[in-house]
């Protein structure tokens, strides 16, 4: 039965996998990653932070709209999770990196963080998709995605200080939180009501962050 499950799978095309609602949600994750390492590499860091923060929108949900959908099958559950984590490398790992480096001016003294960024977030990624959750409701380390919402709220402080000064603020930060990423204690998975509050936040930064680029670019 199992083997003739598996050559039935083999016979669906992989674009049918991506006609998935919460893989759609999740390929519109991916969108906003890849647009904000664009942005971020031409030094348009505002742009660069809207993208991040939709990527995390997006990332959560999926998750949510997987749960609620009923009748999905056990080859889409699988290939959602495995899509979903793929992404997450991209928009939480190398699009992270990416912002460092472009804010860093590409110099050479950033590429050691770049990379730190990008292990730690492979290796995090690695455990979860070995070990979950230690519960329903908690993680072993900080999740990748509050990098980026940390981020997005100090980034607003950019103005306030020395293109200098704030490059080693955000270098030391990304530091910190890898070490968190990987670190053996318990956080908490927020999802539920804790989705609405993420779209106010992204709202509210996108909103933000847009007066900015306004103000920059009348």
């Amino acid at each position: 039965m199992k083997d003739s499950q598996h050559q039935q799978s083999h016979k669906t095309g992989m674009l049918t996998f991506a006609r998935d609602l919460p893989n759609i949600c999740s390929l519109a994750g991916l969108l906003c990653a890849v647009l904000s390492i664009y942005y971020a590499i031409l030094g348009n860091f505002p742009v660069a932070i809207i993208g991040m923060v939709w990527a995390v929108f997006f990332d959560w949900g999926d998750g949510i709209i997987a749960r609620r959908m009923k009748g999905r099958t056990d080859e889409y559950r699988a290939i959602g999770g495995q899509l979903d984590s793929l992404i997450d490398i991209v928009s939480f790992g190398i699009c992270p990196a990416v912002f460092l480096l472009s804010y860093g001016e590409f110099s050479p003294w950033f590429l050691p963080g770049a990379f730190v960024i990008v292990a730690a977030s492979a290796i995090r990624l690695s455990y979860f998709n070995v070990f979950g959750l230690v519960d329903d409701s908690t993680y072993m380390g900080l999740a990748l995605d509050n990098n980026v919402i940390i981020l997005a709220f100090v980034f607003l402080f950019n103005g306030l200080f020395g293109h200098t000064i704030f490059s080693v603020i955000i270098y030391t930060m990304f530091m910190c939180m890898a070490v968190f990423n990987l670190a053996p204690i318990r956080t908490p998975k927020f999802n539920g009501r804790w989705f609405y509050a993420l779209g106010v936040y992204v709202t509210g930064l996108t909103a933000i962050y847009s007066w900015i680029l306004w103000g920059k670019y009348p």
